[in-house]
């Protein structure tokens, strides 16, 4: 394999199966620099000079830091340049830096509270519970809708007050704006796509003003009230802000939640070894395997930043407006970091992965929920349903996420 062979802004890549995906990344960490990029095409937004792909842990971990050099307000997650109010719209405050992502972190996290994410700590295995009954009773069937996407949809959800009835609503369109190039749900047209992203935007910040306007009047005991109702230090949310944060929230909530249950059951079918040993001490084992779970999956591939001076990291000079993509998948790989990278090992440790991005200030607010329902659904499943095993996926052609469109689920025979 050469450099040039190499190509992380061609599509094609990320259609190659995983294992191959993981050599040429191993290939690239080997390179004695960062190598630099064209960047893709993509349905909006204007392709600039390129980028540095950076995909070594340290890295990614020292750009997370220093954020006052990596900054976010140009855009994280898209390579390519969007209009600022696209960014933020589709971003909330992953696409903004301090002072105004901290105030905004600030008021969103006091809502986001450990106290209202224990209340739905009942809730979670309930659902969890429910889950497996219904899959007890289909049968072998599709993992992905009856399994892994049901248990954060319900609970971002239930979260946020938003009724049953607009469960599919708020699935559908999250698949719209996370479909990377999946031609099964965003047109080739380039008009076309940008139509039906906008159009997804727009059905779910519709949905979320209205509960807003409804728990103005009337707060209940859910999310949406507590960020309506939020007043830190003055501070409130205006509705534009609001809508932004909620279409993140249901988004970043339901997909990558769902991308590691399905990876989950692909990696406890590849590594039996490894089921068994979960299975012999469950509750001394899990927190380990989730985060283990997190780093092979790695949901989330990259999250770009824009230099905002000249700095050298690493032996690397960069200059004021490069661009790097902090890989994610890769630096959860670094053999100077992870002993056997691809090795599945649920008792890793330490195991410092970024699969919920690294220390700084944009770590993941919802990494604690994410981790809980992990925990939840895999305990209800395998004790469940321990013979579970999962058939060859399809995946996501995407080069943002991780994701499993659908995955044949077998038990029982």
């Amino acid at each position: 394999m050469t450099a040039a062979g190499v190509d992380l802004s061609d599509m094609a890549f990320w259609g190659q199966p995983l294992a191959d995906r993981a050599a040429a990344f191993a290939f690239l960490r080997a390179q004695e620099r960062p190598r630099f990029y064209a960047e893709p095409v993509v349905p909006f937004g204007e392709k600039g000079p390129g980028y540095y792909a950076l995909v070594r842990h340290a890295d990614v971990v020292e750009a997370s830091r220093h954020t006052e050099v990596f900054c976010s307000r140009r855009g994280a997650t898209s390579i390519v340049d969007l209009p600022a109010d696209f960014n933020e719209y589709f971003g909330s405050m992953i696409n903004m830096d301090d002072p105004r992502h901290a105030r905004l972190r600030r008021i969103v996290s006091r809502a986001f509270s450990p106290r209202l994410i224990a209340k739905f700590e009942d809730d979670v295995r309930l659902a969890a519970a429910a889950i497996v009954d219904d899959l007890l009773t289909t049968g072998p069937c599709d993992f992905v809708p009856n399994v892994a996407a049901r248990l954060p949809l319900k609970i971002i959800c239930d979260m946020m007050g938003i009724p049953g009835e607009a469960y599919e609503m708020v699935l559908a369109n999250s698949n719209i704006i996370l479909s990377g190039s999946d031609p099964e749900f965003l047109s080739e047209d380039l008009d076309e796509a940008v139509v039906q992203i906008l159009g997804a935007g727009q059905a779910l910040a519709e949905l979320v003003t209205g509960l807003a306007a409804d728990r103005g009047r009337a707060p209940a005991d859910d999310l949406v009230s507590a960020l309506v109702t939020a007043n830190i230090d003055g501070e409130q949310l205006t509705s534009a802000e609001l809508a932004s944060f909620f279409i993140l929230l249901v988004v970043a909530g339901n997909e990558t939640t769902r991308t590691a249950l399905s990876h989950a059951l692909m990696l406890f079918t590849e590594f039996p070894d490894q089921r068994a040993l979960l299975l012999a001490d469950f509750e001394n084992r899990i927190e380990r395997a989730v985060d283990e779970i997190v780093r092979y999956a790695s949901p989330v591939l990259f999250m770009r930043r824009t230099l905002t001076r000249d700095y050298t990291m690493n032996g690397q000079a960069y200059r004021e407006g490069d661009k790097a993509v902090l890989y994610y998948y890769s630096a959860n790989r670094d053999e100077a970091v992870f002993a056997d990278p691809e090795r599945f090992d649920i008792t890793r440790s330490p195991n410092p992965h970024v699969g919920f991005g690294a220390a700084g200030p944009h770590f993941c607010l919802g990494a604690h929920l994410a981790r809980r329902e992990l925990t939840v659904m895999l305990r209800e499943l395998f004790t469940r349903v321990p013979d579970i095993t999962a058939g060859e996926p399809d995946r996501l052609l995407s080069s943002f996420v991780n994701g499993i469109k659908r995955l044949p689920c077998q038990f029982g025979g």
